[in-house]
This record gives C-alpha cells, structure tokens and sequence, in this order.
C-alpha cells in the first residue's frame, strides 16, 4: 500500500473504503463486520437526500450474469475482413486513448465505422460531374455498402449477445436456477432501497449506460412502476417534452386529495436500448419507438431489425460533445444534468467504468455545487477512476467503496446497503428511544462533593 485514495501516487490498495470519516485501504479482503457499521449508516444518511439518482453501469449486468452463471455482454474488439480494417481500428484505438479509456472495445469501432459511413455518404452524394468525382463516388460507394455490412453484422452479433444474457438472466429470476432466490433477492436487495423512497419526496432517477433491459425486468418482478419519456401502449413513441409527470392514488372514501404512489422511479436510459428502433411515424416524420421485444427474446425473433444500422438506436460512449447533439441522445443528457447538478443532489454509481467523456463532464460539474455528493462502488480502482478523481478534486463530497469485495454485488446486498427507505417503523423506533433515553450526564453517578469523605475503617 503506498497511498491511501486511488488517486494519490503510487500503485493504489486493492480495496479501499472512504465513508465519511472512516477511511481504509488495504490488499487484504476486508471483514464486513468492520466496516458496516459505518458505512450502512453512512449511506442511510446519503440515500435520504432531497434529490437521489442512481447511475448504472455495464457491472450490474455483468454481477447479475455471474450469478446466474451466464455469459456477460461481450464488449470485446472484433476482427474486421472488410477493406481498411487496420484503419478503422487506429480510429477506434486513437478514440479510447483521447479520452483516457485505455484500450479500443467494441463501441470505439462501432463508433469508428459509423463515422466512416458519414463520411462516405458524403462523397456518395457529391454532384461534381467530372469524370475523377464519378469514380471517387463509385469508389466510396463501394466502400460504404461494404463497412455498412460489416456495421450490420457486428450489431447483430453485439444484440444476440445481449439476448443471450437477458436469457440466462430470465431462466435463472424464473425458477430454472438452482437458487433463484437468492438471485432475486441479490436484486431486489439494490433497486428497493431506491425505489422505496417516501413518496413525499422526489422520486429517484435511474440512469443506465446498458443497452439491456435487466433494470426494466427487474422493476416488474419487483412491483416498481417506470417513468420515461415513452408515451403509448401497443408502441410507445419517444416525447421530447419535459412534463414531471408522476403517479398518484385516491385513497378510499377521500375525494380530491391525491397521494404519491409509492415504490416509483423515472428512468433514462443514456445510450439507447436494443429495442429502441428509429421507424417513420403516422406523419411521416422519423421517430423513436419501442419494439414489442420480449426480455431474452430468440435471436430469429420477428422485433429484430433487418438493417441495425439504419433502425438500432445504440449509442456508443460519447467521445465529443457534438456527438450528443443528435435526437434523442440530447433529450437523454438533458435528463440527467437536470437531475444530477442541483443542489442538495447524491448520485450513487455501480458498475460505471467512468468511459464516456459527456458523462464524466457531468458528473465534474455536479461535483462543484458544494451541497451535492457522488458514491462510487466499483469492483476496480483503474486508471479511469484515478484520473476522474483527480479531475474533479473533491475528496470530501465523494464517498468510494473500491475493490473486489465492496464491488461484488451479493456482499454489497448483504452488508453495505441499507434496507428499503419506506420503513417509517424503524424512524418512530428511533425517535422514541431518543426521547425515552436519558441524557448520558445524568446516567452518570453524581460526582463526590467536597464535604464527602471516604469511610475510614473503625479500629
């Protein structure tokens, strides 16, 4: 151990452990007996904040997957056969590096190759009647139907392996599992200490990076009700207009005075999802709807899209801001630096690597309104943390739970999280031991006056 914070010098502590004022790094696996009792109170404290969010990386995925012994979504680099395969990937491998990502992965070369299409439907679409300009434009529109291809067939191979694991997820949350309890109560375990907030107060924003639908799944076997900008039943289309929308209930033989509904989240997620498809709307304009695609569907199921590249609305980690510019990847990040840098705002990140610039941008400038705080719970204390940590420079406003032991989302379950906030009993347990409890001074023996004399043996 040669520092005590991942972003101090030197090679930083397997685990590391910054709740308040009780701080800890060491190699060794920690005892949770040790650590709980500050860091459960700890994030009690943070999870009663005025305004809560939750970010969600490619982790819970990746934990939730383990546990159900499947395969994690593959996010891997792929070989391409296509011409100027060796450029793409300098592309793809200059993009991670610019950002500090460390090496290419399958959404740097999506990127790359979306980029390289761009820029050949441009020369495509050239009206220069030259004879050089029409065989420049044979030439990139050789090129472009070739790597539209290849583009069509990694986002193929990409969402069956995200079936793939919704699949082994569904079976093992359905019973075809060994233990499928204890697999939905490891679940349930993270998402209702956030979706079981009073409903007096403001609901809770789920941010997700997966293009999966695991939090969705989740959220109905457990009963939690979904807000988001779709509007529809049969297919829901995706609405640019920001309303608070929220759910209420009449309470019976009350008229007139609706209640929050309770156990409710508004949910955004920042890079699309398998099943959002770009289509023409009944106006003939394009729009975002959502495909009636089933959680772990089959991989030859009609909701697929023939052409991904044209219809697949996935949005690989932002490498420039001008990328977030697009419809409806603004309206996404609008959401969340709305939610995130206000005042009084906690942010609590698990299984978020800190990939994708736009996001880190955020997170920097929530981070520089003093009343907010950020909780990251990580399974790696990697370059990418050390370098947002140091960026940010503030210690104080950000708790850290790094390392194998606090990452691991059963152990997290089990000791670190604190139950689900709804529970007003153990508040008014709390409240009236505090006012039945006697101070401790006058718990004290009274103190010897200076006319009291010790008994003296009688001889």
């Amino acid at each position: 151990m040669t520092s005590a914070t991942p972003d101090g010098d030197g090679q930083p502590s397997k685990h590391l452990v910054r709740a308040g004022a009780h701080i800890m790094c060491s190699d060794d696996e920690p005892e949770p007996s040790k650590h709980r009792r500050h860091v459960e109170p700890w994030l009690s404290a943070l999870l009663q904040a005025e305004h809560l969010n939750l970010l969600i990386g490619s982790g819970f995925t990746t934990a939730v997957a383990k546990a159900a012994s499947g395969p994690a979504v593959d996010l891997s680099p792929l070989c391409f056969q296509a011409s100027h395969a060796d450029a793409i990937q300098a592309a793809a491998s200059s993009s991670a590096e610019r950002i500090g990502r460390g090496s290419a992965n399958f959404e740097d070369q999506v990127r790359s190759m979306m980029e390289l299409n761009a820029g050949l439907r441009v020369l495509v679409a050239g009206a220069d009647t030259a004879v050089v300009a029409q065989e420049r434009r044979k030439w990139a529109a050789a090129l472009l139907d070739e790597w539209s291809t290849e583009l069509d067939k990694s986002l193929s191979t990409f969402l069956k392996n995200i079936l793939s694991t919704e699949r082994h997820v569904h079976a093992a949350l359905t019973g075809e599992h060994a233990h499928p309890e204890h697999l939905r109560r490891m679940v349930a375990g993270f998402l209702l200490p956030f979706s079981s907030r009073v409903a007096s107060r403001e609901r809770t924003h789920v941010f997700t990076t997966n293009y999966d639908r695991l939090v969705e799944y989740a959220s109905d076997l457990l009963g939690v009700r979904i807000i988001d900008r779709f509007v529809g039943s049969l297919a829901p289309v995706f609405q640019s207009s920001r309303l608070g929308i929220d759910l209420h209930y009449n309470p019976p033989g009350i008229r007139g005075e609706p209640r929050y509904l309770e156990g409710v989240v508004h949910l955004t997620k920042l890079h699309g999802s398998v099943d959002w498809r770009s289509t023409d709307g009944p106006s003939g304009r394009r729009e975002v709807q959502r495909a009636l695609l089933p959680f772990g569907a089959a991989d030859d199921h009609p909701s697929l899209p023939t052409s991904p590249s044209d219809q697949l609305l996935i949005y690989p980690n932002a490498a420039k801001d001008v990328e977030t510019l697009e419809f409806p990847y603004a309206e996404l990040f609008r959401d969340f630096s709305a939610a995130v840098c206000q005042p009084n705002a906690v942010i609590l990140t698990y299984g978020y690597g800190f990939g994708d610039d736009h996001i880190n941008r955020v997170l920097r400038d929530m981070l520089s309104i003093p009343s907010t705080h950020m909780v990251i719970i990580s399974y790696h204390s990697d370059c990418r943390l050390r370098a947002f940590l140091n960026t940010a420079g503030r210690d104080a406003q950000v708790t850290l739970l790094v390392g194998p032991h606090f990452g691991d989302l059963n152990t997290l379950v089990e000791n670190y999280l604190p139950k689900p906030a709804i529970d007003r009993t153990t508040w008014r347990m709390i409240d009236l031991l505090n006012r039945r409890t006697p101070p401790a001074a006058s718990r004290r023996d009274p103190a010897p006056q200076a006319d009291d004399k010790p008994m003296e043996d009688s001889e």
